[in-house]
Formats: structure tokens, sequence, C-alpha cells
């Protein structure tokens, strides 16, 4: 029997919405590049949103790749990356923010999130200016990678220190939907475009097929960014593939309705290993759930389920990673429940 699979919430396809759209629009000409009607109606959906006059919006197809395209155009060659040392550029992109030629600066964290403590220490760490790199860009995630979400607060209070600082604030929103919509959220998305210089927003893991969107804020950032796109092999010349996604997923709200989805399922698998009496590593803010489990109940589960061992905890517990996603087979959760 083959396992159902609760590695990731990008295992599926995309809402059949974005499959009708595509069938229906497939032989329409339309302007190359983004430069489609689809494009740029699904950018105004967006920024309608956003309330932000400033805001420019730029699609490409992935995470990595926009992480690395917006590090490669808004710094200098001598200019470095704050990160947290559980942040998605330093563990999971096969270096490819380096690659660009920029120092990425771990900072620890437990909650997967930064504070501007750990921002100051960066800065302390790397003042002997002209000897050492020069701290530039602080990236945070949202949601992290551990599932948590900054609030409001945190993110003024962050976005005050970056301003003061002269440093410029990335948010990478490959999970943007989730942190939106988590129950613990005080957030939208006109409050991060007022408190962000830039911030991708993704749909890859909220029902795409593929397609994250760029939404740079600081005016002077923006300028020329289509080229460097463009230079990076980012620019395709079927934009409307992408516009089309985004165009569905931002009509009647379906982005956030699929990402609450995932985020309840999260919410009933973690509730459910709580009244069975296993804990977590924090509390379940999105559609990730991280728990402490007996390795010999994770080998009993594996029998049936995929999921991300994530680290040892002690010599007879590890950490897991389940992720439920905007489609998530609710008989496949009630058979996880009763598994335990």
């Amino acid at each position: 029997m083959q396992k159902y699979c609760l590695l990731d919430d990008y295992s599926e396809g995309c809402h059949p919405n974005i499959l009708n759209k595509l069938i229906e629009t497939n032989l329409i000409q339309q302007s190359a590049y983004g430069f489609d009607e689809y494009s740029n109606e699904a950018k105004q959906l967006i920024k309608d949103k956003l309330n932000n006059i400033d805001s420019e919006i730029f699609f490409v197809s992935g995470g990595t790749q926009a992480n690395l395209i917006i590090a490669s155009s808004i710094l200098r060659s001598h200019e470095a990356i704050i990160s947290v040392e559980s942040g998605h550029i330093l563990g999971r992109e096969a270096g490819a923010l380096e690659a660009t030629g920029h120092k990425i600066i771990s900072m620890p964290s437990k909650n997967g999130k930064l504070d501007i403590e750990k921002i100051q220490q960066a800065l302390d760490n790397n003042s002997f200016i002209p000897h050492m790199v020069k701290p530039k860009l602080v990236y945070i995630s949202n949601a992290t990678e551990i599932g948590t979400i900054y609030t409001k607060n945190e993110l003024e209070t962050i976005s005050n220190f970056c301003k003061e600082k002269n440093l410029y604030l990335f948010m990478d929103g490959a999970r943007m939907g989730a942190a939106l919509c988590s129950k613990y959220s005080d957030f939208t998305l006109e409050n991060i475009s007022k408190l962000v210089d830039v911030f991708t927003m993704g749909a890859t893991k909220n029902g795409a097929l593929l397609g994250e969107a760029i939404i740079i804020n600081n005016p002077l950032l923006s300028e020329d960014f289509n080229i460097n796109i463009k230079q990076r092999g980012a620019l395709l010349s079927k934009g409307r593939t992408l516009g089309i996604q985004f165009l569905e997923l931002f009509k009647d709200d379906l982005y956030f309705k699929l990402a609450k989805r995932a985020n309840n399922l999260a919410l009933h698998i973690s509730e459910a290993f709580i009244k069975k009496g296993y804990r977590l590593l924090d509390i379940t803010q999105t559609n990730q759930i991280f728990l402490i489990l007996p390795d010999s109940l994770i080998h009993k589960l594996e029998e049936k389920f995929s999921f991300y061992v994530w680290e040892k905890y002690d010599e007879e517990h590890s950490i897991v990673r389940m992720v439920t996603s905007w489609t998530s087979d609710e008989s496949k959760i009630e058979e996880l429940i009763k598994s335990i």
C-alpha cells in the first residue's frame, strides 16, 4: 500500500479552477513576458489587498529562485544577509544565495524567529569594517521553518529597528497564506506591505502548480528589477501561466480559503496527539506540526504515512514534522489519528 504523504504541501497538483482557466484561455493570444491581461488583473487583485501605491509585483516560478533574485538584485557585492540558523536560505537552498556572492550571517533561535537583539548582535559581530562584510539585508520567514508566525508588534519592532540601522527587511512568504490565515495572526497583507522592503507570497505551497509573487514596497529597490529577473533566467516568455494561477487564487479569496483549510487540518492533528499525551515542539500555528514522539511510535506510523524526522530529541524520542495541504485527504487524516 502506498504511504500517505505528510512530508510537504506540494505533493499534489493544483486547484481545479486553475486547470480549467488554463484550458479556457489556452488558444487566446496574449502579450509575452508577463504583460498579458491575466497577469495584469492578478497584480491588481493583489495590489487591492496591499493598499500600497509604492508596491510593485513580479511573478516567478519558485521560492529559491525568488530569494536569490531578490538578494542578487538589491545587495552590493560586499553586503551580507542576517538570518536565523533555521532559515530556509541557509539549510534548504543548496547555497543558492551564497552562490550570488553574499555571505549569510547565522543567528540562533529556538522558535524560528529573529528579533532586534539578535540583529544587533549580528551587527556588532561584523563591525570591523573594512575587514568584514557589511550586514545589509535582514531575512525573516513568515511562517517560519518551524511553523511559527510573527505578531504585528514583532514585525513593527523589527521594521523600525531596520529603518533606524539602514537595513533592508525581507520576508520570505513561501507559506504566507498559512501565516495570514493562522488563528494566531493579527496582521494583514496591508500591514506587511508597509513594514517590509520586499516580501514573497508563495502559491506553490497553496494551490498552484507553481509560482511565487515578489512584492517590492521600497521604490528604490524596484528600479530595473525585471532586468535582473531576465538575467537570472526567470522571466518566462509565457508569463500568462503564472498570471492565470495568481488570478484564480486571488479571485474570490480562494488563496485564503485554501490556506485556512490546511491550517485547520493541522490543528486537528495536533490536538489529537496532545489528547493522547504527546508533546509539541511548539504550538501549531500554521499547517506544519512539530511533534516529539517515541521512536517506536514513529516506526509504526511510517508503515502507512511518510513524514519528516526532523532531529533526535533524546535517546528514545525524535522530533517529526507533518505538513497538511490545501487538499489533504480528510479520511487519511482520520486514519492517522486512529493509528495513535
